[in-house]
């Protein structure tokens, strides 16, 4: 579990973070959205350590990151695991040492065990049998699986994603977010996801915070979001026609079952 409290970030007389709080469960996808520059970025950048916090605390089961030493921070990054915007793949490795590049910097397994593990990866996000090829030679969509196999080869406790379906198309889209949605199940993790995609919102935001101009706007489920009377998440959410009918077909059944 991560939480964050009270957190504020100014870049010299601009502050971009206006007290955020919120609490992120393990075994939980939970989205981070917003316009661009609403601050969701500098967000997942404060929680990770990338930036500091002007003000407040992010804590990692219960441990303050702001009070860590050095080492005890180097320590914590090797239980995270990052999938970045674009896959991050380095071009002259091949996909199974793509794979295996975090195990080789952090594990002290044999080679045999590093592979292994790194094979297993492969084939858990359905990619065996790939390992010999260049990022160059597969797809944007299974670039990104190969980031999360990397993302998943230390078995990280807390995982962050960054537009992990940014360039994708809908249908390969889905896969990914289905596909981070089970091994957040099944590895219990604590999942963030940074996001513009609604699609994701709606199919696995079990947790959201929605943020505007850097104030914690609100705060819900993909099921409160429907109901939700907040006008700028509203206006955020169902500005396409697609989630417009999606609200009103839920005032029209909320209608018809005296709910309102």
């Amino acid at each position: 579990m991560i939480e964050i409290k009270d957190i504020h970030k100014s870049f010299e007389d601009k502050e971009v973070l206006k007290g955020i709080s919120s609490t992120f469960e393990n075994g939980k996808t939970s989205l981070i959205i917003g316009q661009s520059g609403s601050g969701k970025t500098v967000l997942m950048k404060c929680i990770v350590g990338l930036f500091e916090p002007t003000e407040g605390d992010v804590l990692y089961d219960g441990r303050s990151f702001m009070s860590m030493t050095k080492r005890e921070r180097a320590l914590l990054r090797r239980e995270m695991g990052m999938i970045f915007q674009s896959a991050a793949l380095f071009d002259s490795m091949s996909v199974l040492e793509n794979v295996m590049f975090p195990l080789d910097m952090f594990s002290s397994d044999s080679y045999k065990e590093r592979r292994r593990r790194a094979e297993f990866c492969l084939d858990r996000v359905n990619l065996n049998g790939a390992g010999d090829k260049f990022p160059g030679e597969i797809s944007g969509g299974m670039q990104k699986r190969v980031a999360i196999a990397r993302a998943i080869a230390l078995k990280p406790r807390y995982l962050f994603c960054d537009e992990p379906n940014s360039g994708l198309d809908p249908k390969t889209s889905l896969v990914i977010d289905d596909l981070i949605h089970e091994l957040t199940v099944e590895y219990n993790t604590t999942t963030i996801i940074n996001t513009h995609d609604m699609n994701s919102v709606m199919g696995i935001g079990e947790h959201i915070l929605y943020i505007y101009e850097g104030n914690p706007e609100w705060t819900g489920t993909k099921e409160e979001v429907v109901s939700s009377n907040n006008e700028r998440l509203n206006n955020f959410i169902f500005a396409s026609d697609l989630f417009r009918k999606v609200k009103e077909a839920e005032l029209e059944r909320e209608k018809a079952e005296g709910i309102i």
